[in-house]
């Protein structure tokens, strides 16, 4: 089975939790957390993949170092080292945020840009195409991409708006080309 199709199992149990004792908040603030510690501690993720260290050691570490963790979180840590996921600890954490920007209305969005963009534009830039995509809000991350020469790409799920002048050339281009 897909590590993806197991992570999402994983988040949605965690999710459903969270709904029945009102802690989605608290959830998702610790697994932000996890998430924050596992990108910057490569160690950490090496050490719960590692296959000379015992289930022991490794939960151990996990009590010690999420030890203001709620239980529920902590108990899912653990079940997933118990059944060998550690590898899918970070995908599931995605999968748990995803479902909280869900119930949310929010939506993570990739703006790519010839300079960095200020709060107010990105604030404006949400406004404008969450309501295109169906959401409230936007999670918007900015990449500098000079190669745009100016304007800008939104990316949210699937979805690209491109309203670059590169993007714009290569349509020209391509509409020249096709009237041969």
């Amino acid at each position: 089975m897909s590590e993806t199709i197991i992570a999402k199992r994983y988040a949605q149990a965690l999710f459903h939790i969270g709904q029945e004792r009102s802690k989605l908040e608290e959830f998702e603030s610790e697994l932000r957390t996890l998430q924050e510690v596992l990108r910057n501690n490569q160690a950490l993720y090496s050490f719960l993949q590692h296959p000379r260290i015992t289930l022991d050691q490794k939960k151990q570490l996990v009590n010690e170092s999420f030890q203001s963790f709620s239980k529920e979180v902590i108990h899912t840590l653990n079940l997933l080292l118990d059944r060998h996921r550690e590898e899918i600890l970070s995908a599931m954490v995605d999968q748990f945020l995803t479902l909280m920007n869900e119930t949310k209305g929010i939506a993570d969005a990739k703006v790519y840009s010839v300079r960095a963009l200020s709060e107010g534009e990105k604030k404006r830039i949400s406004k404008t195409f969450a309501p295109k995509v169906g959401k409230q809000t936007l999670n918007i991350t900015n990449y500098v991409d000079r190669s745009l020469i100016g304007g800008l790409r939104v990316r949210i799920g699937n979805r690209i708006f491109d309203g670059s002048v590169s993007g714009k050339l290569d349509r020209i281009e391509r509409e020249l080309v096709s009237n041969k």
